[in-house]
């Protein structure tokens, strides 16, 4: 038995006149409707040296365009450039960490051994 029980009847494709379709132009540059930016970068070290991908696409004014690189540096500049990483990372934390910390009770007020 079939899965579908009723079955449709051919039709034939309907005429249309050259003038019914509208063409349209391309899009303006001033407004675009959609456009977009990927970036995507990997840094990796094995060994002496360190290897870095980086990928860029983007769609803007009906262009897609797409780049890629590929390079090797050495590895000083690779600990260099994780070193300024982790203190840029490591000074924000801290920032959010000293915005959240009224949330804590302050320990010359509240001890929990003296109720």
């Amino acid at each position: 038995m079939s899965r579908h029980p009723v079955r449709r009847a051919e039709r034939a494709l309907a005429k249309v006149e050259q003038d019914a379709v509208e063409v349209m132009g391309p899009i303006s540059r001033a407004n675009p409707f959609v456009s977009f930016r990927y970036t995507y970068t990997e840094i990796s070290a094995f060994g002496g040296k360190a290897r870095v991908k980086s990928r860029k696409t983007r769609f803007e004014d009906g262009k897609l365009t797409s780049e890629v690189f590929e390079g090797e540096l050495d590895r000083s500049a690779y600990e260099q450039m994780m070193s300024q990483a982790q203190h840029h990372f490591l000074g924000q934390m801290a920032l959010v960490m000293k915005s959240l910390s009224w949330l804590l009770p302050i320990s010359g007020k509240y001890r929990p051994d003296r109720d």
